[in-house]
């Protein structure tokens, strides 16, 4: 009996095809010649030069063509070179990059508007040690006229900024914080804990003027009607804090790891011990930003403030007796309540700094934040 040696079938075109779908040879790799991205980039910059600068049409316009046409040369481009996968790859790079600048400019148009305007005046002695006391239009007029030293600064706005801010961070934190705790270490998925985040969602968006008008209320019903100071103010600001401080807590707490709870509790940790010496210092960063988040929310707030703080020119540093002043509001005054009518620039330039020296704050404030969660983010070896 003979026996034949089945040899196996020769792969002809169809099977090579099939061997590409299935896996089993990898596709040929296609030369990709493309045109180099500066091509495409300077197609685009000419564009945007011929119509805006020689045809005179609106920049933005320009600017809108010019980035189509260096998409269109980036996708045919790489389709001749690289095929569709590769042209549609490289399209939404160059779309996401588009993106990116388009959420940029408005960031750093903005910066750069303040700082322009506002930089030189913001950080001269003067304007950081005087109060706006005693300042009249006549002060201004001399000083537009006659080219007299400008006079008034926004000490005492920013000494009431700091109070009233720090006032609603030590109200609205420690509320935010166990009110997280309680939401992710003890409420579950309770009825309770339901309701709460039910209102804290709530809370997230109601109108600012809202805010300062609780505690325009709440005020009058305690203090008598038309009071005003710094503390109410905070109370108006701390409304607005608590629910970001709570749902930002809540989301870095969610994130610890479950078995750093459970070791400690298999060790015998009582639960309270655990999330203070476990769970806290690990969200410590993330609680850190969720605060600073909360901060920079109201740090510029002016309508509450308008409602439940009043205005003053002069110093005053006790929150509980009379009106303060913090830096949106005295940029606001500055900006529609001039000293001097027919003399604005001054007034306009004080507004200006003020916005710088509000920027400023934040940023220290990020920049603190981050130095306070870095310090206490858990150690690891080698760190």
């Amino acid at each position: 009996m003979s026996t034949q040696t089945q040899q196996p079938p020769t792969s002809g075109p169809t099977e090579h095809a099939l061997d590409h779908v299935r896996g089993v040879v990898p596709s040929p790799v296609r030369a990709t010649t493309s045109l180099p991205g500066w091509v495409s980039a300077g197609v685009g910059i000419l564009v945007v030069l011929v119509l805006w600068w020689g045809l005179g049409t609106n920049i933005a316009v320009a600017l809108a063509a010019g980035y189509l046409l260096c998409v269109v040369c980036v996708y045919t481009s790489y389709r001749i070179a690289g095929g569709a996968r590769v042209a549609t790859d490289q399209t939404m790079r160059a779309l996401i990059y588009g993106a990116f600048v388009l959420a940029v400019i408005p960031l750093v148009s903005l910066i750069w508007t303040v700082v322009e305007n506002g930089a030189l005046r913001a950080f001269m002695p003067d304007f950081l040690q005087q109060s706006m006391n005693g300042v009249t239009g006549v002060h201004d007029k001399a000083y537009a006229e006659d080219g007299a030293p400008m006079v008034g600064g926004a000490y005492h706005a920013i000494i009431g900024t700091l109070v009233i801010t720090g006032l609603a961070t030590l109200i609205s934190v420690p509320i935010g914080i166990f009110t997280a705790i309680y939401l992710v270490e003890y409420g579950g998925k309770g009825r309770l804990a339901r309701w709460t985040r039910f209102l804290v969602d709530v809370m997230t968006g109601i109108p600012s003027i809202v805010a300062g008008l609780f505690a325009f209320a709440l005020f009058g019903v305690l203090f008598g009607v038309g009071t005003k100071n710094g503390l109410a103010g905070a109370i108006a600001l701390s409304v607005l804090m608590i629910p970001t401080v709570v749902r930002n807590s809540e989301e870095m707490l969610r994130i610890v790891p479950n078995e750093l709870r459970e070791a400690s509790l298999a060790l015998g940790v009582p639960k309270w011990a655990t999330i203070a010496k476990v769970v806290l210092p690990t969200a410590a960063s993330g609680l850190a930003s969720g605060i600073t988040l909360a901060i920079a929310r109201v740090i510029g707030e002016t309508a509450p403030l308008l409602v439940a703080v009043g205005f003053t020119r002069a110093m005053n540093v006790n929150p509980t007796e009379g009106p303060m002043m913090n830096l949106a509001l005295y940029a606001y005054y500055m900006f529609t309540r001039p000293l001097n009518p027919g003399y604005r620039d001054p007034s306009i330039e004080r507004a200006w700094a003020s916005a710088v020296l509000l920027v400023v704050i934040v940023v220290l404030l990020n920049l603190t934040a981050r130095a306070i969660a870095k310090f206490f983010a858990p150690k690891t070896a080698g760190r």
